[in-house]
């Protein structure tokens, strides 16, 4: 009965693009290392083919940063593949001068399978390992980042690892039932309980939701950061809607602020506050952080090459930039029936 519930929720939880956007090949002229001809080939790019413990063969990309000290693991939405986030994949890297790898779920782009719950578990779980055996990534250089439905196997991965460096949930969604109906249990038939394992999550959680979210409405970013248990302070994008957050200027400097803050603080879990700051910023300072219900913050340092000199012009806007993601294009009836996240 679990493994019907489970195809049934499948068809209005995934929507892999048809045809998948990106091809991969074997370039004999660099050895036969794997590439997608679709973009240019960079250096600093691996193309991994990797094998899940169901059985599946996804598709990774790796982007390297020369300064980057923090990897992220992105797991991305339920309408898109790595064709697509291909562009964004590089421009996180270099704003946030990390080392950023992103995947196909199963079924997704040119990944083997069929797309589920599961095999998304799995899925993110090859791509963890990768990471610790082939860039011999530590947990506590590894940032999660889960976008939408990605929120699903990044909560779960991170429920499961105790010293992870922080934790991303950008338009995040409670359970899949509860983006459908107003639920106020959880029913054992529901898929990506975020509700039920984000209370586990030991490091600090960055949540990131519009409040025009027409799709996964803001209340369910807002209830996850309130049952995070080291809570940091939420981004709320005001008029953000669901797949152009990344297009507000807002967006890129505070999680830029977030990662440069899990860089230099060691946060200590009181209760369900983080209230750690090192002995020197508390002798310059001379103040503490009024505010319980935030992570507390360092000042970060101001990056020569900052996005931030370069939205010098829009900093006082709320309005997004003119979108350059295909994933914006998404279909319109399913955003309206509630199925793209």
């Amino acid at each position: 009965m679990g493994g019907v519930t489970s195809s049934i929720a499948a068809k209005f939880a995934f929507f892999p693009p048809t045809p998948p956007s990106y091809t991969v090949v074997a370039d004999d002229s660099f050895g036969g290392a794997l590439c997608i001809p679709e973009v240019p080939r960079r250096d600093d790019i691996d193309v991994l083919r990797l094998k899940t413990r169901r059985g599946n063969d996804i598709v990774a990309v790796h982007v390297s940063h020369p300064k980057a000290t923090a990897t992220v693991l992105y797991s991305h939405g339920n309408a898109a593949d790595i064709g697509q986030m291909y562009e964004l994949f590089v421009e996180l890297s270099l704003r946030l001068r990390v080392n950023l790898i992103g995947y196909d779920y199963s079924g997704y782009g040119r990944s083997s399978g069929k797309p589920s719950e599961y095999n998304t578990y799995a899925d993110i779980d090859a791509v963890y390992k990768c990471l610790k055996e082939q860039y011999g990534v530590k947990d506590e250089q590894l940032i999660l980042y889960g976008q939408s439905v990605g929120s699903g196997p990044t909560s779960d991965l991170a429920s499961r690892l105790p010293n992870l460096r922080g934790v991303v949930l950008h338009s995040p969604i409670l359970s899949g039932l509860r983006v459908l109906y107003p639920v106020k249990r959880t029913y054992w038939f529901d898929i990506y309980k975020n509700i039920d394992k984000v209370g586990a999550i030991n490091c600090p959680v960055l949540v990131i939701h519009g409040t025009a979210d027409d799709v996964v409405d803001c209340c369910h970013g807002k209830q996850l950061w309130e049952l995070c248990k080291v809570k940091y302070e939420p981004v709320w994008i005001k008029g953000g809607g669901h797949c152009n957050l990344e297009l507000y200027p807002d967006f890129i400097k505070k999680l830029k602020k977030f990662i440069q803050t899990l860089g230099k603080s060691k946060p200590v879990v009181n209760d369900y506050v983080a209230t750690s700051l090192d002995s020197d910023s508390k002798n310059k300072s001379g103040e503490s952080n009024s505010n319980t219900d935030t992570f507390v913050e360092l000042q970060p340092e101001v990056s020569r090459n900052s996005l931030d000199s370069r939205l010098d012009k829009s900093k006082k806007s709320s309005k997004p930039e003119k979108s350059r993601m295909s994933t914006d294009n998404v279909d319109w009836f399913r955003r309206r029936k509630g199925l793209i996240w």
